[in-house]
């Protein structure tokens, strides 16, 4: 067999073979949603996506014959290790055929990269943040991603094993139905938990948008600030995923918790726009919005992507509060199921929150890790 080449990706026509093998890995596969060719160039592009402004990557192809049977990234995000004072690496957008000679070829590169970077340790998947697409799914394969999460073939488990990696921590997408979310001890709960902080629940004003989205960035960031692996957004970078996000925000699924005039937590959830672009088969923008405009009113999914409470505030139960009242309000919007992804293995409280809303784990996806 020939031997595998890897090059790093330079031109624009690299570019965009980089993101068409996508339809060499996935092309008939049903469960696979095919993203928007214009998203996949913006989480690329080391000029306009905010994230490196604080990190350093490097894109690379692999090739046998002058065919592309495999890509990666190698990503130094120097707020992480700065967060967590690590010496912590990345590899990203890894898709590859089923050859583990391709797949070793790769990693090789991405950790030569990291070792010269002054890293100790790879880590991922992530494309290209914890803030992004993370995680490698490792089972419900027959189940198409949502809204902002992953998809993969089950064989890059093995190729990703076989190098070495090893598990550092699985994270968990919870599945909620409104024909079984509610009971007379949950909401019993919830207005207990009302009362007794006097706590308040309301949808975010599209008027303010901007000072709304910035409530969202101060909580989000002091109430992940002690999870495992996670990185404060920058003022750039939750501005560029609100005006990203801001075309398909449902107000109402988007959730603030305050006591006595203080914002103490948040809530955000999306419709799960992949039930309608699963059928963009090319990615390309304008039949996506017209598939989406189609599709719309079958959507029957909203995906609970942050939840989060200060650290102060943690006590008094008003995660689960938030919990409760999206899907309230995703009911009254017509929608029957939820996604709560995802939740790290051991954050416990998160898990109760969830499970108090009978909602069973359905998908699980891994951070693996290997020292250099």
């Amino acid at each position: 067999m020939s031997s595998v080449t890897i090059k790093p990706v330079r031109t624009v026509s690299d570019t965009r073979r980089f993101i068409k093998f996508l339809w060499t890995v996935y092309d008939g596969n049903p469960s696979w949603v095919p993203p928007l060719w214009m998203d996949r160039k913006k989480l690329m592009d080391r000029g306009k996506n905010p994230f490196y402004q604080h990190a350093e990557a490097e894109f690379y192809l692999a090739e046998r014959n002058g065919m592309v049977v495999g890509r990666i990234a190698a990503i130094v995000n120097h707020n992480h290790n700065k967060e967590h004072n690590d010496k912590v690496g990345f590899f990203g957008f890894f898709e590859c055929i089923n050859d583990r000679a391709v797949a070793r070829a790769l990693l090789d590169e991405v950790a030569q990269f990291l070792r010269e970077h002054g890293m100790d340790r790879m880590r991922g998947p992530a494309s290209p943040s914890v803030n992004d697409e993370y995680g490698l799914l490792v089972d419900a394969f027959d189940k198409p991603p949502v809204i902002l999460m992953t998809y993969n073939p089950p064989y890059y488990i093995d190729l990703l094993e076989s190098y070495g990696l090893n598990k550092a921590k699985d994270l968990y997408s919870y599945i909620l139905s409104q024909d079984t979310v509610y009971s007379e001890k949950l909401e019993r709960v919830n207005a207990l938990v009302t009362r007794r902080y006097g706590l308040r629940i309301r949808s975010m004003n599209m008027k303010e948008f901007k000072s709304e989205v910035y409530l969202v960035k101060d909580v989000y960031n002091k109430a992940w600030a002690y999870n495992w692996g996670a990185v404060p957004l920058t003022d750039a970078e939750i501005a560029a995923l609100a005006a990203d996000l801001k075309p398909i925000v449902v107000p109402e699924l988007v959730l603030f918790a305050e006591i006595n005039g203080k914002t103490i937590g948040f809530a955000l959830s999306l419709p799960d726009i992949n039930m309608a672009l699963r059928h963009n088969k090319k990615g390309r923008l304008i039949p996506g919005l017209l598939r989406l405009a189609l599709h719309k009113q079958k959507i029957n999914l909203v995906r609970i992507i942050v939840l989060g409470v200060l650290p102060e505030y943690q006590y008094t139960g008003a995660a689960g509060v938030l919990f409760y009242e999206t899907a309230v309000r995703a009911q009254a919007l017509g929608y029957q199921y939820g996604e709560a992804g995802w939740i790290l293995e051991d954050n416990d409280k998160m898990i109760k929150a969830a499970q108090a809303l009978r909602g069973e784990v359905y998908k699980t996806y891994r951070i693996y890790e290997k020292a250099l």
